[in-house]
This record gives structure tokens, sequence and C-alpha cells, in this order.
């Protein structure tokens, strides 16, 4: 489990024996995962059959082989042939992303090890004030 789940499992139990979770709107039912109230309702069905045949939006296609092109720059050595080339893929990817109107923080490895510090620091804090 990683330290944000561990972080949510920690307040959600915290909330729960408060009795802050109780008599909720709600509850006992079951959570609409698939809401999809933001699509015209002409286009649902559509949407649905494209979601189960597995079907990503562009954008989210190239989101997809990002992460996994800087997983793998993250293992390969810095000064290989084959990691130029990747590292110009990712580029290309990257400012595709930027130019639809993504966020493309998640690519770097700072942000990850930011919020890493930050939820660690937090944890102590929640700690001491315990």
């Amino acid at each position: 489990m990683s330290i944000l789940d561990e972080w949510a499992e920690r307040h959600i139990e915290k909330a729960l024996q408060k009795g802050e979770l109780s008599s909720l709107k709600g509850e006992g039912k079951p959570l609409i995962l698939d809401d999809n109230s933001h699509v015209p309702e002409s286009l649902r069905a559509s949407y649905h059959l494209l979601k189960n045949a597995g079907f990503l939006p562009p954008e989210m296609q190239d989101r997809k082989e990002a992460l996994s092109l800087a997983e793998i720059l993250s293992t390969l050595n810095e000064t290989g042939i084959e990691n130029g080339s990747l590292q110009k893929r990712l580029a290309l990817l990257e400012l595709k992303l930027q130019q639809a109107g993504l966020d493309t923080q998640f690519l770097h490895a700072d942000y990850a090890t930011q919020l890493t510090e930050k939820l660690a620091n937090h944890k102590k804090e929640t700690d001491q004030k315990e």
C-alpha cells in the first residue's frame, strides 16, 4: 500500500470512529462509479460501447504512452543511443499533451518526490498532534 493509500485509510478510519461518516446521503447504497451525466444522452450508448471495447481518447493514449516511456527512461543508462530517441519521443508526447490542455507534471519525478515528502511531513504533524 502506498503512503497516499495509508494516509487516506487512516483519515477514513478516524472519521468512522468519530461518526463523521454516518447518516450521510446515500449511506448503504452502492456508488455509481460510471456516472456519464455530463455526456449528452444521444452519445451515451456509443461512449459506453467504446469504453467497454477498451478504446481510449487520443490524449489518454498519449498520456499512457508517456508514462510508459518515463518509466523506461528511469531505468536506462543516460548515455545510451536508445535513450536519446526515447527522450525525443517523450518530449513530443509531452508537447502534444500540453497542447491538448493537459497537465504534464506527472511525467517529472520531482513531482512524485515532492508529494511523498509533503505527505510524510503531514503524517508527522498529525502524529505529533495526537
